[in-house]
Parts: structure tokens; C-alpha cells; sequence
């Protein structure tokens, strides 16, 4: 059970396969089958000891569990798109949003610009952050659209 060797649950592992077929149609892997993502799991960690024995300054995580390699790899997949790498502005498949759109969104969601004593953050201060905010709504709608997909196969 893949779900047990990631520390998921079962929905929780099926979204992390839309992710995984996702970043696969995107061309930010090759394969999206656990057998390689475990592939790319050690070549991580030994980039990751080499670097070490090379004497080189390694930061953050210095050896990736299944689980850890596993969000690690989801968080990427979601920043590339979220704050769009080269390869998704050169697919075109990221939204741009309109000011309209985006003054939709901050008005429809103001619970999410408060400030602590209550007064608001305002629109020129939040517009990349809402932009951001929308291409992951885009995104999970994205791997939603995946896992709708092969379950009506």
C-alpha cells in the first residue's frame, strides 16, 4: 500500500498521484509512478551526501524520507505553477488575471487580509499575493480535473 509507505490516507494518496500526473503533463518529470519518484528520492539524497563529503554548505533537509521527498516534491510542483517557472510560461497554461478579477477575488475574501488589531491590508499591498491565491484555486482545479479524468476510465 503506497499510501502507508507516504504516510497518507487514501484520498490523500489519490491527489498526490493527480499532482504527480500533473507535474508529468507539464514536463516537470519524465514518470509519475511511485517506482520513480522513489528514483528521484535517492538521487536527492545522494546529491545531497555528496555534497556533504565534497565539504560543500548544504542547507535545509539533509536526508529525504519517503514522506518528506513526497511533499517535498508536491510543494515544488505547486510553487512552479503558483509563481510560474520557465517551463509553465513557455506552455502558456498559467492563468494572467485581469485587475477586475483580482479585485473580485480580495472583495469576495476579506477575512484573508486582516491584520492583527483588525484593520485590512489593501488591495495594492495584496494584489501578487491574491494572484497567487487564484493560480492555486486554477491548480487544484488542475489535478481535480486528473483525478476526475481516471476515475471515469
Amino acid at each position: 500500500m503506497m499510501e502507508r509507505t507516504y504516510c497518507l490516507t487514501l484520498p490523500e494518496w489519490r491527489y498526490a498521484q493527480g499532482c504527480l500526473a500533473l507535474a508529468k503533463r507539464l514536463g516537470l518529470i519524465d514518470d509519475d509512478s511511485p517506482a520513480a519518484l522513489e528514483k528521484r528520492r535517492a538521487a536527492k539524497n545522494a546529491e545531497i551526501s555528496r555534497r556533504e563529503a565534497d565539504g560543500m554548505t548544504v542547507y535545509g533537509t539533509r536526508y529525504f524520507s519517503a514522506p518528506a521527498y513526497l511533499q517535498y516534491e508536491l510543494t515544488r510542483f505547486k510553487l512552479d505553477f503558483v509563481e510560474p517557472c520557465e517551463k509553465i510560461r513557455a506552455l502558456g497554461v498559467c492563468p494572467t488575471f485581469t485587475d477586475e478579477q483580482t479585485r473580485a477575488w480580495y472583495d469576495a475574501n476579506p477575512d484573508l487580509f486582516t491584520r492583527y488589531f483588525g484593520d485590512s491590508f489593501s488591495y495594492e499591498e495584496s494584489r501578487l499575493i491574491i494572484e497567487k491565491h487564484m493560480r492555486e484555486e486554477v491548480y487544484d482545479n488542475l489535478v481535480q480535473d486528473i483525478l476526475c479524468e481516471s476515475q471515469n476510465r
